[in-house]
């Protein structure tokens, strides 16, 4: 559940896509997230197509691949809005069809202002129509903190990924992914942080089952050790995945998470999400849908929950110019507090 290093760069164009990575519950923030575009492969995320047995020569009646445990509540998450703040320019710029930079600048009013530049290199061993591998991908700020993420298709069925993070040239996060893909299920491992010589890191196991074409079921363990703490977190799971839906809920010592994803049609896509936490003795309810307006080249994604916090982000496509508009727009009714966001993405 949560990444040891999540992930945060910004995005450059097209090259092959493919999906992110495992994940491991992180003590601090992520690394990089794959450019819209490149889409990068993921342990968690990915391999292929959630709920789709993607591996060639799977036999008719055969139960599908039910992708990867961290990528259950992806479907309905993907709808929400996400939190604008300040004013972020992007300049994505392809060098070849396997290179790209990428520049961003960020002005803020709450924190401090930034510059990060990034680079993304897809290789050339094709893995299907849109994966091509290895993927590597890293940016670096002005203070000079850095994160960076590798990821490579050893085989057919077996991907890896490893992740990093430096704060102003010292190690903060570093993690390592394997996943191996059945033809009905999904297993991953995930290391994060390990010190031989403390004793302490993370592990993390996770996976998924097919039952029948619709139902998947699997769990997650989590071992966590440092000097004079040690504990383990299981977490149990269920997907069912139908025609324009998908239900899927999370139940372990940590609480409760439910997703519900609904595609009304082409246009319209709709969200519930309930999260209940039993360490912090909180039950969150999140409501969220997307209406995609391609003729107009328009996106438009809202939210309210249960704390009475509204969100929401429109982006506007401007061809035949290679520009796009963001603005985003968040007001938290409890506290009295709002919060918007202007951005501008070049290439």
């Amino acid at each position: 559940m949560g990444n040891v290093l999540a992930a945060g760069a910004p995005p450059p164009p097209p090259p092959p896509p493919a999906p992110p990575l495992g994940s491991v519950p992180a003590p601090s923030p992520g690394l990089m997230s794959v450019p819209p575009g490149f889409s990068m492969p993921s342990m968690t995320p990915s391999l292929g197509t959630a709920g789709a047995g993607q591996e060639g020569g799977e036999s008719e009646g055969a139960l599908p691949n039910p992708g990867s445990f961290e990528e259950c509540h992806r479907k309905c998450k993907e709808i929400f809005p996400v939190q604008m703040e300040g004013v972020k320019l992007v300049v994505n710029k392809g060098l070849s069809n396997h290179f790209q930079v990428n520049h961003t600048v960020a002005l803020s009013t709450l924190g401090d202002s930034s510059y990060r530049f990034g680079a993304t290199y897809v290789g050339t061993k094709q893995t299907g129509p849109a994966e091509a591998f290895p993927v590597m991908v890293g940016d670096m700020d002005n203070s000079g903190s850095l994160n960076a993420q590798v990821i490579h298709q050893l085989s057919t069925r077996l991907r890896s990924k490893l992740a990093f993070q430096t704060q102003q040239a010292k190690f903060v996060n570093w993690q390592g992914d394997l996943e191996f893909r059945g033809e009905d299920f999904t297993a991953a491992v995930t290391i994060g942080n390990p010190d031989v010589l403390t004793g302490s890191g993370i592990v993390v196991a996770h996976y998924l089952q097919s039952i029948t074409p619709s139902l998947a079921l699997g769990g997650e363990l989590v071992y966590h050790r440092r000097p004079g703490e040690e504990g383990t977190v299981m977490s149990l799971a269920g997907k069912y995945t139908g025609s324009n839906f998908v239900a899927t809920m999370t139940l372990g010592g940590a609480g409760a998470h439910a997703s519900y994803y609904h595609k009304a049609n082409d246009q319209l896509q709709v969200g519930v999400e309930l999260e209940a936490s039993s360490r912090m003795q909180e039950t969150s309810v999140s409501f969220g849908y997307q209406l995609d307006l391609p003729k107009a080249n328009l996106l438009f994604k809202g939210s309210v929950d249960s704390n009475w916090v509204v969100g929401a982000t429109l982006e506007k496509k401007l061809p035949p110019l290679p520009l796009s508009l963001a603005m985003g727009a968040f007001l938290n009714h409890r506290k009295n507090k709002f919060q918007c966001g202007f951005g501008i993405t070049i290439g």
